[in-house]
C-alpha cells in the first residue's frame, strides 16, 4: 500500500502543496461567470422593462434603458450627452424637483413623485410617475437611480372624468356598502349639500323614511348583483326634507366584484311631471269643454271621424264613442250628397280657406237634417291632413226660413195677380189688402214664435218682459220671471225619438197655456227650456201658486203611440224689482233658481235668493282648488266602524273621503265636494286614489300586528261605468297584495240600475276578482228585482232616512221588516246605517239586522284613531 502511494499522483507528499490552490481558481472563475450572468440578466431586464429607468450624476445622464428613450423621443446617444434640465419644463422646475427630492435620497429613503411633467424632444409635455433612490445616501456625487412610469394617458383620462363630473347635468353619486363616497356638483346643488357635505354618510339622507330605505334597497340591490342596471323614477328628499322626482339609474362599478360599490345617476324631472300634470289637466278641461259644448266638434283625417264631442254623437244618435272611427261617407244620405260636399270642400281648403256650408245629413236611425258645417285644416300647408269640423242643427232655422220664403213668395204671387186685376176688381181691393195684411201678420209671427209650439220665441220675450218692466217702473207693480226646465226630457227624446218629443213639447205648452192667466206671457226659448212671465204679481206667494198650479198641470201623464209620458219640471222664480231690474239679470237669476229648483230633487219650484250667487262662488272655489287637490295630497280617509249587532264587536269599516282644503284644519264635508268630483269627471282619479290608499292602508295595519277586517268602500256610478275599473282594480290587488276578501265595494241602487246587462257583467268580474259587493242606500232608489237576485252582491245597506225615525214611526218600522224579510229571501246581509240611540239599535236587532254603523257606536276616525280602535279589538279577542 505505500508503494502504491508514493507512485499516484495524488500521493501524500503533493496533496497539500496542489489542492488549495485549484480549488481557489475553480472557484474564481465560477464567481466571475456568475458575475456575467447577473449582468446578463440585468441588461435583460433594463432593455426590455415596461418603466423607463436612468441613472444620473449630478448634472448629467449617466446611463439609461430604452424605454425612457422611447418616452422622451431621444436615442440613447442624443440622451447622454443631455444635460436633466434639458428635458424639464424650465430650469425652476428642474432645480424644485432637486430641492424637493434631496433630502429624501439623503437620508437614504425612496422619494415618490405622483406626476411630474417633462418636455419631449418634440416640445410636447409627458407626464410620469417618479420613484427615486441614491446609490450612496452618504455620497452624492455616487448618483441616482430613477424609475418613471408614463402616466400622461391615465392623468388625461382622470381630467376628462373629472370635467364630466363637474359638468353634467345630472346627479352622480358614488356608493359602497350604501355610504356615500363620492357626488358631483349637480348631485349637490339638487339636494342642498355642500361640497364634501354629505360623504361618509348612509344614502339613507335621500329617503322619506326608514321604510323607503329598506323598501328601495330590497328592491335595487338584487337586481344590481344580478348584473342588471336599475332604472326607475322615483321620489327621494333633500337636505330640508322637500320631495324631488326624477329618473334613477344604477349601475355595478365593476359587475365582476360587487364590493367595489355602485354608481347612481340621478335626474330632476320635477319640471316635466309638473308639466305633464299640467297638460293631462288641461286635456281633461278641454274634453269638459268640447263634452258641454253647444255645437257637434269633431276631428277627421283621410275621410274618417277619429273623435268627436259628445254633442255630435247626439246629433247623429250615437251611442258614446260610437262614432269614432266612422267614415264620413255614413253621414249624408246619398252618394251625390256625399261627393258635392267632397268636391267644395276641397276647393276650400285648395284655396287655404275655411269651408262653411250648409248640408242635408242623416243620423244612425236614418232621419235627415240639416246642418251648417265650419271645417278648417290643422296644417294648411298638408290639404289631405287632419281637419277640424263645427257642426250645427240649422233644421228648425231653414224650415222656419223656407215657410217665410214660401209665405213671401206666395205673397208676392198675390199681390201681382190682384194688381194685374185691379182695375177691373176694385171691389175685390179690401179683400187683398186683408189678405196681404195676414201673410204680414203669418210672416211677423213665424219670425217672433217658436216654430214648433206656437209660443212666443226669445225675441218677443224679451220685447215683453222689458215693456213689462217699463211699465212695473212706473206703476209699482212687481212682476215675476219662471224660468222653467223638464226633467229628463232628453231620456224621453233619445229613447223614443224626436216626434215623440216633438209631441211631448207641443202639449207641455198648451197645458202652460192653460196654466196661467191671459196676460201672462209663456215663451219657448229653445230645447225643453220655457219662460213664464207673470205681469202685475202681488208677491211670492202669488207666484208659488201659479208654480203649483204648473207642476200640477204637468203632473198627469201624456199618452201618444201607445205610450204614457211622464214629465216633471224645475222652476226657478225670480221677483222684480227684489231680485233684478233689468231683462239679463232677471233671466240670469231665474235660471240659477231653476238650477238650485234640479239640485234640491227636480219636480220642484225655488226663488231666487242671494245665498245662490254665493253658493255659485262657493262652488266654483271649490271646483278651483279641487283640481289640484288631489297633486297637493289634500285628501284623507276616515274610517267608520260596522259592528256585528250580535256581540258588539267590529265588524268591517266603511271608508269615507274628506278633504282638508289647502292643508288647513278644516275638513270640506263630503256633501260640498263629492258633486263636484262627480260633474267633472276627477270622480275616477280621486276614487281610484281612494281605493288604493285604503288597500295599501290595511296592509300596513296588517304589518303592525293589527287585526285584518274587511274595508266598505263607495262606488260611484261614474266611476262604477269607467271603461278603466276592473283594470284599475285589478292593478291595485296586484302591487299592493291585499287579500280580495278584505274589499267589499258599495254602490246604490241608482247606479246598479242605470246600465242592466253590463251592470251585471262588471258586477261579476268584480266577484270573479274574489271581491265582495254590496248596495248601499237600500230602498231611496229603485230596484228590479230581476236583476237584483242575478247581481253577485251579498250586503244590502238600509238608508239611514228609515233609521232616523225607526223609534216613532210604524212606516219605518213596516219598510225595515220588508227590507230584511227581502234580504233573509235573498240570502243577503243586512247593515243599518245612522243609528244613533240605544233604542234604535234594539229595534233592529229584533228584526234580525245583522249589522249596523252609526254614531252610538263611533264617528268616523282618523287612520291613527282607527288603528287603536283595531289594536284594542285585538287584545279583547285575546282576552276572551
Amino acid at each position: 500500500m505505500d508503494g502504491l502511494s508514493s507512485k499516484h499522483p495524488l500521493t501524500a507528499g503533493s496533496a497539500p502543496i496542489d489542492t488549495p490552490r485549484h480549488t481557489q481558481l475553480e472557484a474564481a472563475a465560477l464567481e466571475q461567470e456568475m458575475l456575467h450572468v447577473a449582468l446578463r440578466e440585468q441588461r435583460a431586464i433594463l432593455e426590455n422593462a415596461p418603466v423607463g429607468i436612468v441613472f444620473t450624476l449630478p448634472g448629467q445622464f449617466k446611463s439609461c434603458n430604452p424605454r425612457i428613450c422611447e418616452m422622451l423621443g431621444y436615442t440613447h446617444a442624443e440622451l447622454s450627452r443631455l444635460h436633466p434640465v434639458d428635458v424639464f419644463g424650465s430650469a425652476r422646475d428642474y432645480q424644485a424637483l432637486v430641492a424637493e427630492a434631496y433630502p429624501v435620497l439623503a437620508a437614504g429613503g425612496l422619494f415618490e413623485k405622483p406626476e411630474h411633467p417633462f418636455r419631449r424632444r418634440d416640445g410636447s409635455m409627458m407626464w410620469a410617475r417618479l420613484r427615486g433612490r441614491a446609490v450612496d445616501p452618504g455620497a452624492r456625487e455616487a448618483g441616482t437611480i430613477w424609475i418613471v412610469e408614463d402616466v400622461t394617458d391615465v392623468r388625461q383620462t382622470l381630467i376628462e372624468v373629472q370635467a364630466i363630473m363637474t359638468n353634467a347635468t345630472v346627479g352622480i353619486m358614488f356608493v359602497r356598502n350604501r355610504i356615500i363616497q363620492r357626488y358631483n356638483p349637480a348631485f349637490a346643488r339638487m339636494f342642498g349639500y355642500r361640497d364634501g357635505e354629505a360623504l361618509g354618510r348612509s344614502t339613507r339622507i335621500v329617503y322619506r323614511d326608514d321604510q323607503a330605505f329598506h323598501d328601495f334597497g330590497a328592491t335595487a340591490y338584487p337586481q344590481l348583483a344580478r348584473g342588471i342596471p336599475y332604472r326607475s323614477e322615483t321620489e327621494l328628499v333633500c337636505k330640508d326634507g322637500s320631495p324631488i322626482w326624477g329618473q334613477l339609474n344604477g349601475y355595478l362599478f365593476n359587475p365582476d366584484d360587487p364590493d367595489l360599490g355602485t354608481i347612481w345617476m340621478f335626474e330632476d324631472r320635477r319640471q316635466e311631471r309638473f308639466d305633464e300634470i299640467q297638460l293631462r289637466n288641461a286635456l281633461l278641461e278641454n274634453r269638459a269643454i268640447l263634452d258641454n259644448a253647444v255645437l257637434g266638434i269633431a276631428v277627421v283625417e283621410e275621410g274618417v271621424t277619429l273623435h268627436c264631442n259628445s254633442k255630435m254623437e247626439e246629433l247623429f244618435g250615437s251611442p258614446a264613442g260610437g262614432m269614432d272611427g266612422t267614415p264620413v261617407r255614413a253621414l249624408y244620405p246619398d252618394e251625390a250628397a256625399w261627393g258635392l260636399a267632397r268636391v267644395e270642400t276641397a276647393r276650400s281648403f285648395g284655396a287655404g280657406q275655411v269651408h262653411t256650408a250648409e248640408y242635408l245629413l242623416s243620423r244612425r236611425d236614418g232621419t235627415r237634417f240639416w246642418a251648417r258645417l265650419s271645417g278648417r285644416l290643422f296644417d294648411a300647408a298638408d290639404r289631405r291632413g287632419r281637419s277640424v269640423w263645427l257642426l250645427d242643427d240649422v233644421t228648425a232655422r231653414r224650415e222656419a226660413a223656407d215657410a217665410i220664403r214660401r209665405a213671401r213668395d206666395e205673397l208676392e204671387i198675390r199681390v201681382a195677380e190682384r194688381t194685374a186685376e185691379l182695375a177691373g176688381a176694385n171691389a175685390l181691393l179690401q179683400e187683398e189688402i186683408n189678405e196681404r195684411r195676414q201673410a204680414e201678420a203669418r210672416v211677423h209671427h213665424m219670425a217672433y214664435h217658436d216654430s214648433l209650439t206656437g209660443l212666443p220665441n226669445r225675441a218677443l220675450l224679451s220685447d215683453r218682459l222689458d215693456l213689462a218692466l217699463k211699465a212695473a217702473q212706473r206703476n209699482g207693480r212687481k212682476l215675476a220671471v219662471m224660468f222653467l226646465d223638464l226633467d229628463r226630457f232628453k231620456n224621453i227624446n233619445d229613447s223614443l225619438g224626436h216626434a215623440t218629443g216633438d209631441h211631448l213639447l207641443r202639449e207641455v205648452a198648451r197645458r202652460l197655456c192653460a196654466a196661467v192667466r191671459d196676460s201672462d206671457t209663456v215663451a219657448r226659448l229653445g230645447g225643453d227650456e220655457f219662460v213664464v212671465l207673470l205681469p202685475d204679481i202681488k208677491g211670492a206667494q202669488e207666484c208659488a201658486g201659479v208654480a203649483d198650479k204648473i207642476i200640477g198641470a204637468l203632473a198627469t201623464p201624456f199618452p201618444f203611440e201607445g205610450h204614457s209620458l211622464h214629465i216633471s219640471p224645475s222652476i226657478g222664480i225670480c221677483l222684480c224689482p227684489d231680485n233684478g231690474a233689468d231683462v239679463d239679470t232677471l233671466m240670469r237669476h231665474a235660471d240659477a233658481a231653476m238650477y238650485h229648483a234640479k239640485a234640491a230633487g227636480r219636480n220642484n219650484y225655488q226663488f231666487f235668493d242671494q245665498r245662490l250667487n254665493q253658493a255659485a262662488a262657493r262652488r266654483f272655489e271649490l271646483e278651483s282648488n279641487l283640481r289640484s287637490a288631489l297633486a297637493h295630497k289634500e285628501f284623507e280617509l276616515h274610517y267608520q266602524p260596522i259592528i256585528d249587532t250580535t256581540t258588539r264587536r267590529l265588524h268591517a269599516l266603511e271608508v269615507l273621503l274628506r278633504w282638508r282644503k289647502g292643508g288647513s284644519d278644516t275638513l270640506v264635508g263630503p256633501d260640498e265636494f263629492i258633486p263636484i268630483l262627480e260633474e267633472n269627471g276627477m270622480i275616477v282619479p280621486v276614487g281610484e286614489w281612494v281605493i288604493r290608499t285604503a288597500c295599501e292602508q290595511i296592509m300596513a295595519w296588517q304589518g303592525q300586528g293589527l287585526a285584518a277586517v274587511p274595508l266598505a268602500i263607495n262606488l260611484s256610478a261614474r266611476q262604477f261605468m269607467h271603461d278603466g275599473l276592473v283594470d284599475s282594480m285589478r292593478r291595485i290587488l296586484g302591487e299592493t297584495g291585499i287579500d280580495p276578501s278584505l274589499v267589499e265595494f258599495e254602490l246604490t241602487e241608482t247606479a246598479l240600475m242605470q246600465h242592466g246587462g253590463r251592470t251585471l257583467e262588471i258586477l261579476r268580474q268584480i266577484n270573479g276578482m274574489g271581491m265582495r259587493l254590496s248596495i248601499d242606500d237600500f230602498g231611496t232608489g229603485y230596484s228590479s228585482l230581476a236583476y237584483l237576485k242575478r247581481f253577485p252582491v251579498r250586503k244590502i245597506k238600509i238608508d239611514r232616512a228609515f233609521v232616523r225615525e225607526l223609534e216613532a214611526s210604524a212606516e219605518d218600522r213596516a219598510i225595515v221588516a220588508a227590507v230584511m224579510a227581502l234580504a233573509n229571501s235573498l240570502q243577503l246581509s243586512v247593515v243599518a246605517e245612522g243609528v244613533e240611540t240605544e233604542g234604535q239599535y234594539a229595534l233592529l236587532r229584533s228584526h234580525g239586522c245583522q249589522f249596523a254603523q252609526g254614531y252610538l257606536f263611533a264617528r268616523p276616525l282618523p287612520a291613527g284613531e282607527a288603528a287603536q280602535l283595531l289594536a284594542s279589538s285585538v287584545l279583547e279577542a285575546i282576552e276572551r
